[in-house]
Parts: C-alpha cells; sequence; structure tokens
C-alpha cells in the first residue's frame, strides 16, 4: 500500500481565493495528476501544515492573511528541515522587486497566476514535469519567472 501511495505528489497550495483554489483543483484533475492536494487558506495555516508534515512541493500566494508570503518564506527557508522543499511562487504580483525578494530568499519558481484556462494547464504541466526529487532546480534570475504564454 505504500508503494502506490509514494507515487502521488503530496501538494501544499497556500491561497485564500477560492476561485484561484478551485481552477487548481479543476486543472490537476483535468490533467490526470496523481496529486494529494492541501490548502493553506492563510500564512499562519500554512506554517501549521508545514510543520505537520512536509508536502513534495509548496504553491504559495504573496498577498495572504495573517501572514504573506514574504513572512512565510523567510521563516521557511531559516528553518533546515525545509531545505529540500521546492517553493513555487503562484502570484498576480508582477514587480521586479518582489520577484528579486523571492529569488534571494531561496524560492525555486516564481510564476504569475495565469488568465485563462488553457494558461494554467500549461503551467502546471511544465511544474509537474520538473523533478523536484532528483534535483532541487534553481535557476537563474533569468529562468526564475514562468510566464504563461
Amino acid at each position: 500500500m505504500e508503494g502506490q501511495h509514494s507515487e502521488f505528489h503530496r501538494v501544499l497550495l497556500a491561497d485564500d481565493d477560492d476561485d484561484d483554489f478551485d481552477l487548481f483543483v479543476e486543472v490537476i484533475r483535468d490533467l490526470s495528476l496523481k496529486v494529494i492536494l492541501t490548502r493553506a487558506e492563510n500564512g499562519d495555516i500554512l506554517m501549521k501544515i508545514l510543520h505537520e508534515r512536509i508536502p513534495d512541493m509548496l504553491f504559495l500566494d504573496i498577498q495572504m492573511p495573517c501572514k504573506n508570503g514574504k513572512e512565510c518564506v523567510k521563516e521557511i527557508r531559516a528553518d533546515k528541515k525545509f531545505d529540500e522543499l521546492p517553493i513555487i511562487v503562484y502570484s498576480s504580483i508582477r514587480d521586479f522587486e518582489t520577484i528579486e525578494f523571492f529569488y534571494r530568499q531561496g524560492t525555486n519558481l516564481f510564476v504569475f497566476k495565469p488568465h485563462s484556462y488553457r494558461e494554467l494547464v500549461d503551467v502546471i504541466e511544465k511544474i509537474f514535469a520538473i523533478d523536484w526529487k532528483k534535483t532541487m532546480y534553481y535557476p537563474k534570475l533569468s529562468n526564475f519567472v514562468m510566464n504563461p504564454q
């Protein structure tokens, strides 16, 4: 039974927006990805969940109640037990200072929230194509941002 379970990706999505969460779930289902998805609706819940069980990857929104994404990523990267956790910043914020902040804090990818379902499908496919368990993906700053096409 454990062997069967290990083929699933444990994904934590930290996002307080219900519509964004519902769309994310729909894409995961439509792509038939083997995902166990957990949601944290604010930064405090995110940190509680992380301390209970480390997921295979974290999608992190920046603008959340209680603790925002910047506060959370500082706390996560300050704790060695999360060193191997891939963090994908998933946000509608597009300014360079914010992008650079997350790059310097050691997140693995910065993804602009897509404006269409098709764009989100493309983004999710690309992210799940990365073998996060075999290699931690730390791109150059010029390749850090995944912009939906």
